[in-house]
Protein backbone atom coordinates (compact mmCIF):
# COMPACT_ATOMS: atom_id res chain seq x y z
CA UNK A 1 0.00 0.00 0.00
CA UNK A 2 2.83 2.33 0.86
CA UNK A 3 4.47 1.76 -2.54
CA UNK A 4 1.21 2.54 -4.31
CA UNK A 5 0.84 5.84 -2.42
CA UNK A 6 4.46 6.81 -3.20
CA UNK A 7 4.00 5.99 -6.88
CA UNK A 8 0.78 8.01 -7.02
CA UNK A 9 2.51 10.98 -5.37
CA UNK A 10 5.40 10.81 -7.85
CA UNK A 11 2.99 10.68 -10.79
CA UNK A 12 1.09 13.68 -9.44
CA UNK A 13 4.29 15.68 -8.99
CA UNK A 14 5.42 14.72 -12.49
CA UNK A 15 2.12 15.90 -13.98
CA UNK A 16 2.39 19.22 -12.15
CA UNK A 17 5.94 19.72 -13.42
CA UNK A 18 5.02 18.75 -16.97
CA UNK A 19 1.97 20.99 -16.97
CA UNK A 20 3.98 23.88 -15.57
CA UNK A 21 6.72 23.38 -18.14
CA UNK A 22 4.19 23.09 -20.96
CA UNK A 23 2.42 26.24 -19.83
CA UNK A 24 5.73 28.08 -19.69
CA UNK A 25 6.61 27.02 -23.25
CA UNK A 26 3.14 27.95 -24.45
CA UNK A 27 3.43 31.33 -22.76
CA UNK A 28 6.82 31.94 -24.40
CA UNK A 29 5.48 31.10 -27.85
CA UNK A 30 2.43 33.25 -27.29
CA UNK A 31 4.49 36.21 -26.10
CA UNK A 32 7.20 36.04 -28.78
CA UNK A 33 5.25 34.41 -31.61
CA UNK A 34 6.33 36.98 -34.20
CA UNK A 35 10.00 36.54 -33.31
CA UNK A 36 9.65 32.79 -33.70
CA UNK A 37 7.90 33.28 -37.05
CA UNK A 38 10.75 35.50 -38.20
CA UNK A 39 13.26 32.83 -37.15
CA UNK A 40 11.59 30.07 -39.19
CA UNK A 41 13.24 30.99 -42.57
CA UNK A 42 16.68 31.09 -40.91
CA UNK A 43 16.11 27.74 -39.19
CA UNK A 44 14.90 26.18 -42.44
CA UNK A 45 17.91 27.57 -44.30
CA UNK A 46 20.39 25.95 -41.91
CA UNK A 47 18.44 22.69 -41.80
CA UNK A 48 18.21 22.38 -45.59
CA UNK A 49 21.61 23.73 -46.66
CA UNK A 50 23.84 23.01 -43.64
CA UNK A 51 22.57 20.05 -41.61
CA UNK A 52 20.83 17.80 -44.14
CA UNK A 53 23.86 17.75 -46.51
CA UNK A 54 25.97 16.41 -43.64
CA UNK A 55 24.51 13.02 -44.41
CA UNK A 56 26.59 13.05 -47.58
CA UNK A 57 29.78 12.80 -45.50
CA UNK A 58 29.39 9.02 -45.67
CA UNK A 59 30.49 9.28 -49.32
CA UNK A 60 34.04 9.82 -48.05
CA UNK A 61 34.05 6.23 -46.78
CA UNK A 62 32.48 4.66 -49.87
CA UNK A 63 33.36 4.05 -53.51
CA UNK A 64 30.49 6.28 -54.55
CA UNK A 65 28.82 5.57 -57.87
CA UNK A 66 25.94 7.73 -59.05
CA UNK A 67 24.10 4.77 -60.57
CA UNK A 68 24.16 2.82 -57.29
CA UNK A 69 23.48 5.73 -54.96
CA UNK A 70 25.01 6.47 -51.58
CA UNK A 71 23.71 3.48 -49.64
CA UNK A 72 24.34 0.83 -52.31
CA UNK A 73 27.89 1.96 -53.06
CA UNK A 74 30.77 -0.17 -51.78
CA UNK A 75 32.18 0.65 -48.32
CA UNK A 76 35.95 1.27 -48.56
CA UNK A 77 36.67 2.80 -45.14
CA UNK A 78 39.70 5.12 -44.98
CA UNK A 79 40.95 4.33 -48.49
CA UNK A 80 40.59 7.88 -49.86
CA UNK A 81 42.06 9.49 -46.75
CA UNK A 82 45.16 7.32 -47.09
CA UNK A 83 45.36 8.16 -50.78
CA UNK A 84 45.20 11.88 -50.00
CA UNK A 85 47.80 11.77 -47.21
CA UNK A 86 50.23 9.77 -49.33
CA UNK A 87 49.63 11.81 -52.49
CA UNK A 88 52.29 14.02 -54.06
CA UNK A 89 50.17 17.15 -53.64
CA UNK A 90 49.25 16.78 -49.95
CA UNK A 91 52.09 18.77 -48.38
CA UNK A 92 52.01 21.43 -51.11
CA UNK A 93 48.33 22.26 -50.80
CA UNK A 94 48.33 21.93 -47.01
CA UNK A 95 51.32 24.27 -46.69
CA UNK A 96 49.84 26.78 -49.15
CA UNK A 97 46.52 26.78 -47.30
CA UNK A 98 48.16 27.36 -43.92
CA UNK A 99 50.51 30.07 -45.19
CA UNK A 100 47.84 32.05 -47.04
CA UNK A 101 45.43 31.82 -44.08
CA UNK A 102 48.13 32.66 -41.54
CA UNK A 103 49.46 35.66 -43.44
CA UNK A 104 45.92 36.89 -44.08
CA UNK A 105 45.17 36.62 -40.35
CA UNK A 106 48.50 38.19 -39.39
CA UNK A 107 47.99 41.29 -41.54
CA UNK A 108 44.27 41.77 -42.15
CA UNK A 109 43.09 41.16 -38.58
CA UNK A 110 45.09 43.96 -36.88
CA UNK A 111 44.64 46.27 -39.88
CA UNK A 112 40.86 45.92 -39.61
CA UNK A 113 40.97 46.77 -35.90
CA UNK A 114 43.29 49.72 -36.55
CA UNK A 115 41.04 51.01 -39.31
CA UNK A 116 38.02 50.84 -36.99
CA UNK A 117 39.94 52.77 -34.31
CA UNK A 118 40.94 55.47 -36.80
CA UNK A 119 37.44 55.67 -38.22
CA UNK A 120 36.03 56.04 -34.73
CA UNK A 121 38.20 59.13 -34.19
CA UNK A 122 36.69 61.01 -37.16
CA UNK A 123 34.37 63.65 -35.75
CA UNK A 124 33.12 65.12 -39.05
CA UNK A 125 30.12 62.87 -39.70
CA UNK A 126 29.82 63.69 -43.41
CA UNK A 127 33.45 62.80 -44.08
CA UNK A 128 33.13 59.68 -41.88
CA UNK A 129 30.15 58.44 -43.90
CA UNK A 130 32.03 59.01 -47.17
CA UNK A 131 35.02 57.01 -45.89
CA UNK A 132 32.73 54.22 -44.72
CA UNK A 133 30.91 54.05 -48.04
CA UNK A 134 34.15 53.97 -50.03
CA UNK A 135 35.70 51.24 -47.87
CA UNK A 136 32.54 49.12 -47.70
CA UNK A 137 32.06 49.16 -51.48
CA UNK A 138 34.71 46.51 -52.42
CA UNK A 139 32.89 43.95 -50.26
CA UNK A 140 29.86 44.14 -52.57
CA UNK A 141 31.77 43.77 -55.82
CA UNK A 142 31.22 40.41 -57.51
CA UNK A 143 34.19 38.08 -57.10
CA UNK A 144 34.41 37.59 -60.87
CA UNK A 145 34.48 41.35 -61.44
CA UNK A 146 36.97 41.83 -58.62
CA UNK A 147 39.35 39.22 -60.03
CA UNK A 148 38.97 40.77 -63.49
CA UNK A 149 40.05 44.10 -62.01
CA UNK A 150 43.05 42.45 -60.33
CA UNK A 151 44.10 40.84 -63.62
CA UNK A 152 43.81 44.18 -65.42
CA UNK A 153 45.65 46.11 -62.73
CA UNK A 154 48.56 43.69 -62.27
CA UNK A 155 48.95 42.44 -65.84
CA UNK A 156 51.97 43.36 -67.96
CA UNK A 157 50.25 46.53 -69.17
CA UNK A 158 48.22 47.06 -66.02
CA UNK A 159 47.77 50.39 -64.29
CA UNK A 160 49.50 49.33 -61.09
CA UNK A 161 52.27 47.56 -63.01
CA UNK A 162 53.08 50.83 -64.77
CA UNK A 163 52.91 52.61 -61.43
CA UNK A 164 55.49 50.19 -59.99
CA UNK A 165 57.66 50.68 -63.08
CA UNK A 166 57.78 54.40 -62.35
CA UNK A 167 59.53 53.54 -59.08
CA UNK A 168 61.90 50.99 -60.55
CA UNK A 169 59.64 47.95 -60.64
CA UNK A 170 59.65 45.28 -63.35
CA UNK A 171 57.38 45.26 -66.39
CA UNK A 172 55.97 41.77 -65.79
CA UNK A 173 52.64 40.03 -65.40
CA UNK A 174 52.67 39.69 -61.61
CA UNK A 175 49.93 37.05 -61.66
CA UNK A 176 52.15 34.79 -63.75
CA UNK A 177 54.85 34.37 -61.10
CA UNK A 178 54.46 32.13 -58.05
CA UNK A 179 56.39 34.44 -55.70
CA UNK A 180 53.94 37.30 -56.23
CA UNK A 181 50.70 35.37 -55.79
CA UNK A 182 50.43 35.36 -51.99
CA UNK A 183 51.21 39.09 -51.52
CA UNK A 184 48.69 39.97 -54.24
CA UNK A 185 46.04 37.66 -52.82
CA UNK A 186 46.43 38.92 -49.25
CA UNK A 187 46.78 42.59 -50.26
CA UNK A 188 43.62 42.54 -52.36
CA UNK A 189 41.85 40.62 -49.58
CA UNK A 190 42.65 43.41 -47.15
CA UNK A 191 41.41 46.03 -49.62
CA UNK A 192 38.20 44.08 -50.11
CA UNK A 193 37.40 43.25 -46.48
CA UNK A 194 38.90 45.90 -44.21
CA UNK A 195 35.95 48.29 -44.41
CA UNK A 196 33.27 45.65 -44.00
CA UNK A 197 35.16 43.87 -41.23
CA UNK A 198 35.48 47.08 -39.23
CA UNK A 199 31.69 47.33 -38.72
CA UNK A 200 31.60 44.96 -35.76
CA UNK A 201 34.48 46.79 -34.04
CA UNK A 202 32.79 50.14 -34.59
CA UNK A 203 29.69 48.71 -32.92
CA UNK A 204 31.81 47.52 -29.99
CA UNK A 205 33.48 50.95 -29.73
CA UNK A 206 30.08 52.60 -29.58
CA UNK A 207 29.39 50.60 -26.41
CA UNK A 208 32.43 51.85 -24.50
CA UNK A 209 31.41 54.17 -21.65
CA UNK A 210 32.28 57.75 -22.67
CA UNK A 211 32.55 58.84 -19.05
CA UNK A 212 35.74 56.82 -18.79
CA UNK A 213 37.34 59.02 -21.44
CA UNK A 214 36.19 62.17 -19.67
CA UNK A 215 37.69 60.93 -16.41
CA UNK A 216 40.93 60.01 -18.21
CA UNK A 217 41.20 63.51 -19.71
CA UNK A 218 40.74 65.03 -16.26
CA UNK A 219 43.54 62.80 -14.97
CA UNK A 220 45.80 63.99 -17.79
CA UNK A 221 45.83 60.79 -19.87
CA UNK A 222 46.78 61.30 -23.52
CA UNK A 223 45.37 59.51 -26.55
CA UNK A 224 47.72 56.52 -26.35
CA UNK A 225 46.99 55.92 -22.68
CA UNK A 226 43.26 56.19 -23.33
CA UNK A 227 43.64 53.72 -26.18
CA UNK A 228 45.62 51.24 -24.08
CA UNK A 229 43.66 51.47 -20.81
CA UNK A 230 40.09 52.19 -22.01
CA UNK A 231 39.48 51.57 -25.72
CA UNK A 232 41.25 48.23 -26.20
CA UNK A 233 40.00 46.70 -22.91
CA UNK A 234 36.51 47.90 -23.85
CA UNK A 235 36.50 45.92 -27.11
CA UNK A 236 38.78 43.10 -25.94
CA UNK A 237 35.97 40.54 -25.76
CA UNK A 238 34.89 41.30 -29.32
CA UNK A 239 38.49 41.02 -30.55
CA UNK A 240 38.97 37.67 -28.80
CA UNK A 241 35.73 36.20 -30.14
CA UNK A 242 36.53 37.31 -33.69
CA UNK A 243 40.07 35.93 -33.36
CA UNK A 244 38.73 32.55 -32.21
CA UNK A 245 36.39 32.45 -35.21
CA UNK A 246 39.23 33.33 -37.58
CA UNK A 247 41.47 30.63 -36.10
CA UNK A 248 38.61 28.18 -36.63
CA UNK A 249 38.83 28.95 -40.36
CA UNK A 250 42.60 28.75 -40.60
CA UNK A 251 42.53 25.78 -42.97
CA UNK A 252 39.74 27.25 -45.09
CA UNK A 253 40.64 29.44 -48.05
CA UNK A 254 37.76 30.15 -50.42
CA UNK A 255 38.21 28.51 -53.81
CA UNK A 256 36.45 31.19 -55.88
CA UNK A 257 39.19 33.81 -55.84
CA UNK A 258 41.93 31.19 -56.07
CA UNK A 259 40.60 29.48 -59.21
CA UNK A 260 39.90 32.84 -60.86
CA UNK A 261 43.46 34.05 -60.33
CA UNK A 262 45.78 31.06 -60.38
CA UNK A 263 47.39 29.46 -63.43
CA UNK A 264 50.01 26.85 -64.23
CA UNK A 265 52.77 29.29 -63.31
CA UNK A 266 51.44 29.91 -59.79
CA UNK A 267 50.25 26.42 -58.76
CA UNK A 268 53.31 26.06 -56.56
CA UNK A 269 52.11 28.74 -54.14
CA UNK A 270 48.44 29.20 -55.10
CA UNK A 271 46.93 25.73 -55.02
CA UNK A 272 45.04 25.19 -51.74
CA UNK A 273 42.77 22.51 -50.29
CA UNK A 274 39.52 24.11 -51.48
CA UNK A 275 40.76 24.53 -55.07
CA UNK A 276 42.06 20.94 -55.01
CA UNK A 277 38.64 19.71 -53.82
CA UNK A 278 37.00 21.72 -56.60
CA UNK A 279 39.21 20.14 -59.27
CA UNK A 280 38.91 16.60 -57.94
CA UNK A 281 35.17 16.78 -57.39
CA UNK A 282 33.95 18.64 -60.47
CA UNK A 283 36.72 18.41 -63.07
CA UNK A 284 37.64 14.76 -62.40
CA UNK A 285 34.30 13.55 -60.92
CA UNK A 286 36.08 11.92 -57.96
CA UNK A 287 33.27 12.58 -55.52
CA UNK A 288 34.37 10.23 -52.74
CA UNK A 289 37.97 11.46 -52.80
CA UNK A 290 36.98 15.15 -52.79
CA UNK A 291 34.52 14.53 -49.93
CA UNK A 292 37.29 12.88 -47.92
CA UNK A 293 39.58 15.86 -48.47
CA UNK A 294 36.83 18.30 -47.53
CA UNK A 295 36.04 16.30 -44.38
CA UNK A 296 39.72 16.37 -43.39
CA UNK A 297 39.68 20.16 -43.80
CA UNK A 298 36.56 20.50 -41.61
CA UNK A 299 37.99 18.27 -38.87
CA UNK A 300 41.22 20.29 -38.69
CA UNK A 301 39.21 23.53 -38.49
CA UNK A 302 37.09 22.07 -35.68
CA UNK A 303 40.20 21.03 -33.74
CA UNK A 304 41.72 24.50 -34.14
CA UNK A 305 38.46 26.15 -33.04
CA UNK A 306 38.19 24.02 -29.90
CA UNK A 307 41.88 24.56 -29.07
CA UNK A 308 41.63 28.35 -29.51
CA UNK A 309 38.43 28.47 -27.49
CA UNK A 310 39.93 26.39 -24.67
CA UNK A 311 43.09 28.52 -24.59
CA UNK A 312 41.03 31.73 -24.52
CA UNK A 313 38.75 30.45 -21.76
CA UNK A 314 41.73 29.51 -19.61
CA UNK A 315 43.70 32.75 -19.96
CA UNK A 316 41.12 35.46 -20.69
CA UNK A 317 37.79 34.05 -19.42
CA UNK A 318 36.25 34.90 -22.80
CA UNK A 319 35.09 32.10 -25.07
CA UNK A 320 32.44 31.01 -27.53
CA UNK A 321 31.27 28.05 -25.45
Amino acid sequence: MKNVIVAAAENSARCVINNGFGQKIQKQFSRYKYLYLMAIPVILYYLIFCYLPMGGIVIAFKQYEIAKGIFASEWVGLKFFKEFFSGIYFWRIFKNTLLISFYDLLFSFPITIGFALLLNEIKAMRFKKIVQSVTYLPHFISMVVLCGMIVDFFGKDGVLTRFFMAFGGENVNYLGYAQYFRPLYIGTNIWQSVGWGSIIYLAALAGVDQELYEAAVVDGAGYLKQLWHITLPGIAQTIIVMLILRIGQLVSVGYEKIILLYNSGTFETADVISSYVYRMGLAHARYSFSTAVGLFQSVINLILLIAANTFSKRFSETSLF
